[in-house]
Formats: C-alpha cells, sequence, structure tokens
C-alpha cells in the first residue's frame, strides 16, 4: 500500500501512531522525480510528515491556550480586584484552549489511547515529550483554578493556586511546538532553529490578544490586551523576516506556491491588525477589525510555516559530495 508509509497489508498491519489518519494527497504520496545523483535512487532523501491539517490547527489553538493562561497568571498577581473578571476569562480560555488541542492531537494520532501512551514516560530531551505533558498538566489546572475563582476562601485559594501553576507551564505551552518543528530534519525547520520559537511566541501573544479584542472588557482591560497585543504583532513581524534571513536557501518554498501566499497574507494581516489597534478611538468596531485580523495573521503565519516545511522536505536532494585524494 502506498501511502506515505510504504506498508505491504499482505505481510503487515497497518497500525501503530498516525496510521488511521488520512492518507496525504498524491502530490504528496509521490514527490517530483530527482536526479539519481541528487537521492537515493531516484527519490528525495527526507520524506514529507504525514501531520494532517489539525497540528497546525493545534499549534494555533495551543498558542492562544498558553498565551492566555500567562496573562490570567499575570492578572492575578498584579491585577488585584479589579481583574478578578478578566482573570477568570484568561483562565477559562485556558481550559477551553486546551481542550479542543487534546482533541486536536487525538484527531491526528487515530486513537484515543495513542494520547495516553505518549504519557507513559516523561523525557526532557524530547519536546514531543515534555510537550504532551505540558498540556496534559495545564489544562486541568486552568479548569480548576477558572472553577473554584467564585468558591469560599480556601478552596478559592487552591484554584489561585492553580491558575499559578498553569501560568507557569502555560509559557512553553505557547511555544514548545516550535522546538518540536526545529528538532526534526525537515530544512526550513531545522535552519530556522533559533527564530521560529521566538515568531511563534509572539505570534500567540498577537492571537491571544486578537481573540480578547472581540470581548467585552472595561476600560483598563483593554488598555492591557491593547498593549500585549502591540508587543505580539510587533514581534511576530520581526521574527518572521529573521526567520526568512535565518533559515537562508530553505525558505524558498516560504516565497512560492500557497505557502508563500500564506506567508505574505500573514505579514499584511497582522501588519494591518497593528496598524488598527493603534489608531486613536476605543470604538468596539475597531477592536472587532484589529481582532479578526489578528487571528487571521496568526493562523496564516501557522499554516504557512507548516506546509512550507513539508515542501521544503520534498524538495531535499542535496549534491553527494565527491570523494577526494589526499594531497
Amino acid at each position: 500500500m502506498n501511502d506515505g508509509r510504504s506498508i505491504d497489508l499482505t505481510v503487515a498491519t497497518l497500525e501503530g501512531e498516525a496510521a488511521q489518519q488520512i492518507a496525504p494527497s498524491r502530490e504528496e504520496i509521490e514527490p517530483p522525480p530527482v536526479s539519481v545523483a541528487g537521492g537515493y535512487y531516484g527519490r528525495p532523501y527526507l520524506k514529507p510528515p504525514v501531520w494532517i491539517w489539525s497540528i497546525p490547527t493545534y499549534f494555533f489553538v495551543g498558542g492562544i491556550a498558553g498565551s492566555a493562561m500567562t496573562m490570567g497568571w499575570a492578572a492575578q498577581m498584579f491585577g488585584g480586584r479589579e481583574f478578578r473578571r478578566f482573570e477568570q476569562h484568561c483562565r477559562w480560555v485556558g481550559a477551553l484552549g486546551g481542550c479542543v488541542g487534546t482533541a486536536l492531537l487525538i484527531h491526528d494520532l487515530g486513537r484515543k489511547e495513542r494520547f495516553l501512551f505518549m504519557l507513559r514516560v516523561f523525557r526532557p530531551t524530547s519536546a514531543m515529550s515534555v510537550g504532551s505533558w505540558v498540556l496534559a498538566t495545564a489544562t486541568p489546572l486552568s479548569a480548576g483554578s477558572a472553577l473554584l475563582a467564585r468558591a469560599d476562601r480556601p478552596l478559592r485559594q487552591l484554584g489561585d493556586t492553580a491558575g499559578a501553576a498553569a501560568g507557569l507551564l502555560g509559557m512553553p505551552l505557547a511555544a514548545y511546538t516550535a522546538v518540536l518543528l526545529a528538532n526534526t530534519a525537515v530544512p526550513l525547520w531545522r535552519e530556522s532553529r533559533r527564530s521560529l520559537p521566538l515568531l511563534f511566541a509572539a505570534s500567540s501573544m498577537a492571537s491571544m490578544a486578537s481573540l480578547f479584542e472581540l470581548m467585552s472588557l472595561s476600560n483598563r482591560e483593554q488598555a492591557v490586551v491593547r498593549r500585549f497585543g502591540t508587543i505580539g504583532r510587533a514581534g511576530e513581524l520581526a521574527a518572521s523576516l529573521q526567520l526568512e534571513r535565518e533559515a537562508g536557501p530553505a525558505v524558498k518554498p516560504l516565497r512560492q506556491g500557497a505557502p508563500g501566499t500564506l506567508w505574505n497574507a500573514a505579514s499584511v494581516l497582522t501588519a494591518s491588525s497593528l496598524v488598527v489597534s493603534l489608531l486613536p478611538g476605543k470604538g468596539r468596531k475597531k477592536r472587532i477589525l484589529s481582532g479578526v485580523l489578528g487571528l487571521l495573521g496568526s493562523a496564516c503565519v501557522r499554516f504557512a510555516v507548516f506546509h512550507a516545511g513539508k515542501a521544503s522536505a520534498r524538495a531535499a536532494s542535496p549534491e553527494p559530495e565527491l570523494p577526494r585524494f589526499p594531497e
């Protein structure tokens, strides 16, 4: 069965991680032929990842959840009673985002028990292992802190402790997926290993602030969200430029085809969102426009990096180094 994993069903069973996910497209299964000198028997050295759409969607949703958890912790530490409602909003967004992210991961894995299998061990050297544990721990902590926000004092204090723990875990949750990508052999992701975590972290800040701009907030809460969003959007634009410089020749898939369109759209949408948010006025229509543009821009960043990485893997066929005679 030529489904991208080269499994012959007459001698083996199509089981294991990601076995039941949707098969890749024909273009991904049969990449353009390359010369024997540039590959292995006329095939590229690398196969593109078999991840489907649920993975870049998880990158986007998980980034929002992680940033919301951290923002809720900051509101708890420095906001006082005035920001208790805002703090609760952050906790609920973090909890719901974590639940949706878990569902997206399970959808990609194909079976629910595979997510539990990922939690059998904790390996600090594996970004996937650390990220799985962060997601599985931060989500119930954020949900518990939200549920106990209005309880009596002993239980409320327990909820605040859970909220602080979720806030600490929210920081790696917002950006660990970039570290996961950078630890692969995919050329674009590997070559941008320094700037990619910064891009995902800034984009998570921008998308979280954009989501909160769609909510009904007080004037002080709006001011906090606006500052947070300005930092995130400016950081996202700067990190995008840095990624293009750092990736070198591997950035080519990010400048052409569908990934290039998404990448350019992300820059335009994020810049437009930044400009709109900085315009004078506090009207609701202005905030909604800025929020929608910011969310679309951050989503385009994740999907552009994801699809460009897969394209760079299909195109990876460097010429072999010829042997040299000793001088």
